[in-house]
């Protein structure tokens, strides 16, 4: 789990030492949360840390703490997720543990579980952070696929991650319990090895009105 660092923002692998300042991030405005279970409260914190480091553990994801390195801060959290690990060709999709324990890293990837504090959203972090992941998956893991999804109906994130530069893939109906205890469509996106130049020059352009 490397740390991945940029001007605006760090990257660091979680740990429960973060709890406090998750806490204190998502005690800022929650107006934009209603499609997302963030923490309230340090005991939902710990509760969210302990979860993250259990899927780790099972290979199930790599998560890390976001900080906001001009306020010293933790802004926020992110994650990479529904990692495969493909060995090929012929494509065999290898068992995650196995793959794991032998030290292979993912050919697709998701990011997600991504929120920010109400200070940190719009100012740049959500862009360098996105370069920095998919810099890591496309030219260090290799991967042929890095994903994102959304509420169907949550309009700012998919507009969010089509600025991005990701590909609209189509919904996923009844994908999942959704935050308010209904059931959830999903919006898929995704951006492929090939389309990863593009999608990086785009995001450096962005990245340089904040600077």
């Amino acid at each position: 789990m490397p740390t991945l660092t940029g001007d605006l923002v760090r990257l660091d692998p979680l740990s429960m030492d973060h709890t406090p300042g998750l806490a204190t991030a998502a005690a800022e405005s929650r107006e934009h949360y209603g499609y997302s279970p963030i923490p309230d409260g340090v005991d939902q914190a710990e509760a969210y840390v302990r979860t993250a480091l259990d899927e780790q553990q099972r290979g199930e994801s790599i998560p890390y703490a976001v900080v906001d390195l001009r306020r010293d801060r933790i802004a926020g959290s992110t994650r990479y997720l529904d990692l495969e690990y493909w060995s090929g060709p012929p494509w065999i999709t290898e068992p995650v543990a196995a793959a794991v324990a032998l030290g292979a890293t993912p050919t697709v990837a998701e990011i997600g579980h991504t929120w920010l504090a109400a200070s940190a959203q719009r100012t740049g972090i959500n862009v360098e952070m996105k370069l920095l992941m998919l810099g890591q998956a496309f030219d260090a893991w290799n991967c042929l696929r890095v994903s994102l999804k959304t509420d169907a109906l949550n309009q700012r994130s998919r507009a969010a991650i089509s600025a991005l530069g990701a590909t609209f893939e189509g919904l996923r109906r009844a994908h999942m319990p959704a935050a308010d205890g209904g059931i959830r469509d999903s919006a898929y996106y995704s951006i492929l090895a090939a389309e990863w130049p593009n999608v990086q020059a785009h995001l450096l352009a962005r990245l340089d009105r904040y600077r």
